[in-house]
């Protein structure tokens, strides 16, 4: 028997996007079953989004669409049902992201959210969300989609080279992520540089951390710590972290050189050679 469990759509975005689905299924006349043979998943998978048992995917959203003809109500809702699924205490910074024109961000440990591949992803957020995993992947992707806007960001990224060494996920994994972010370096509205360890003591010695800029709002600066996020608009903090940012970015290798470095380091731990457009870029 299917599960009949009722949902109050205003509780939260994925009990909202289960009782629509549920309402317009049931207003084309399909059984769960049924509506799942048209876009080729379980009446087990309708059934436990419907419940808001399980976070939809980009990829459901879309096809639902097509298949009751919702006009991408659907695909629409799909991104506040993702970034309801990060932590509460980063879904602010989270919109504040996905609203500004400049990023800046300086990163000591990881290769920052926005840049990192989806098997770099799991591994990051494997380590504290086991039981949520997979949506917590799916938020993170969710997130990046800022990047292929037809208006995206300019995103400036300085990557401490130590980031470049941590085994994340294995080799196979580093091997990815490195060249993915060889690949944004070709990228129009991103720069990103490497700030090496021969830069010794440098403006970011205190951390990883963001800065927002907005067309007519005031500019943000973010950091975190492990399960907060703190964000102000404070004008000397803006004024302070900005110069700081100014001197990594001049103390980092230029985006020719940092691609030269990924390369390299492709090369020599990964033992592979990267392709021909990304030589062209270094």
């Amino acid at each position: 028997m299917p599960n009949i469990r009722q949902l109050d759509p205003s509780a939260s975005p994925l009990d909202y996007f289960g009782s629509e689905l549920r309402r317009l299924r049931e207003a084309a006349g399909l059984r769960q079953g049924e509506l799942g043979d048209v876009i080729f998943c379980t009446g087990s998978l309708i059934g436990q989004i419907e419940t808001a048992h399980k976070v939809p995917t980009r990829d459901f959203a879309e096809r639902i669409d097509a298949a009751l003809l919702t006009g991408g109500a659907f695909s629409r809702l799909v991104g506040l049902v993702l970034r309801s699924q990060l932590p509460t205490w980063f879904q602010a910074y989270a919109e504040m992201e996905a609203r500004a024109a400049y990023i800046s961000t300086y990163q000591c440990q990881l290769v920052h959210g926005l840049l990192q591949t989806e098997a770099y992803a799991r591994a990051v957020l494997g380590v504290d969300h086991t039981d949520r995993l997979d949506e917590m992947v799916a938020a993170r992707t969710e997130r990046q989609r800022i990047l292929k806007r037809e208006q995206p960001p300019v995103l400036y990224a300085v990557l401490d080279e130590a980031v470049l060494y941590r085994q994340i996920g294995g080799r196979e994994v580093m091997r990815e992520q490195l060249g993915h972010l060889l690949g944004l370096l070709g990228q129009p509205w991103t720069q990103l540089q490497v700030l090496p360890f021969s830069a010794g003591e440098h403006a970011g010695m205190m951390g990883s951390f963001n800065l927002l800029r907005f067309e007519g709002d005031p500019d943000i600066h973010y950091n975190e710590s492990y399960d907060s996020g703190h964000m102000t608009a404070n004008p000397q903090v803006i004024r302070e972290r900005s110069l700081g940012y100014a001197r990594l970015q001049a103390e980092a290798l230029s985006p020719r050189e940092s691609a030269a470095l990924i390369a390299r380091l492709m090369e020599e731990r990964h033992g592979e050679q990267p392709g021909s457009d990304a030589c062209a870029v270094a």
